[in-house]
């Protein structure tokens, strides 16, 4: 695996001081980042969050700021749509200045397919928003929402139809919502804008996650048939077991076994 392609997700040190974050990602072998995106590590807000000095602080310690792990479009039904754009804009212009490949995004709330259809034409000036800005938008897979499963989900995307929207491709959270993150591949296949990785299993407690290499994600086979089917974005390790092993001790091992795939 190409080191320049792997990021790590700040998700389980989101309140810790971006210093103590951005240090650990270098210590660990990383050169890019995921950004969670709540305060203290990011906010679309101005008044919460200097894109600028965030950038400075990042190229201080050598790391690219790949990805922001937003969630405009979450709210469009509470707050409505003017509202909800004015937070993917600002959004999107961030990842702008930062020089991120991507964001996320979320698909409204909840699992009805019912709601496809008003979300079209949200998701239709964003991406066109994006695609001027070289931004990529996915959505997450997640229990909870329609981009946990894969046909409802695809039905939006392809109404969309732009390249800059797509998914964000989580096999590990396929697997929580008992989804085969095989056969979701062959639905996304094309689709793929951004790649998150851990790792998990289900066991007679349910199900759980795992430390990298250690569950039933064939990550070998996820990196060869992405990468064969013209993937070409970032792998960001998403360590979520900091209970079991804190991550700046399970980091390094994550990294090191993912390069060696």
């Amino acid at each position: 695996m190409d080191p320049t392609r792997i990021s790590a997700c700040t998700y389980a040190v989101r309140l810790e001081p971006l210093d103590t974050t951005f240090q650990l990602l270098v210590d660990a072998g990383c050169r890019k980042v995921d950004l969670w995106g709540g305060a203290p590590n990011y906010s679309n807000d101005p008044a919460e969050c200097d894109v600028h000095a965030l950038k400075a602080k990042a190229d201080r310690y050598g790391l690219t700021i790949a990805n922001l792990g937003t969630y405009p479009g979450r709210k469009i039904a509470d707050v409505g749509y003017a509202a909800e754009m004015l937070e993917m804009t600002r959004a999107i212009d961030n990842a702008a200045v930062l020089s991120s490949r991507s964001i996320r995004v979320c698909p409204g709330h909840g699992e009805d397919p019912a709601i496809v259809d008003g979300l079209v034409p949200f998701f239709r000036e964003a991406a066109a928003y994006a695609k001027a800005k070289g931004v990529y938008l996915g959505m997450e897979n997640h229990k909870g929402s329609i981009a946990g499963n894969p046909d409802v989900v695809m039905k939006l995307v392809r109404a969309v139809d732009s390249p800059f929207f797509g998914i964000l491709y989580e096999p590990a959270n396929l697997m929580a919502c008992e989804v085969d993150y095989r056969e979701a591949y062959s639905v996304f296949k094309g689709w793929i804008t951004h790649v998150h990785v851990k790792d998990s299993h289900w066991t007679d407690h349910g199900y759980e996650r795992t430390m990298f290499g250690e569950g039933d994600i064939d990550w070998a086979w996820c990196i060869a048939t992405l990468d064969g089917g013209g993937y070409t974005g970032d792998y960001a390790l998403e360590y979520e077991v900091e209970k079991v092993l804190p991550m700046a001790d399970g980091l390094p091992l994550w990294v090191q076994r993912f390069q060696a795939l």
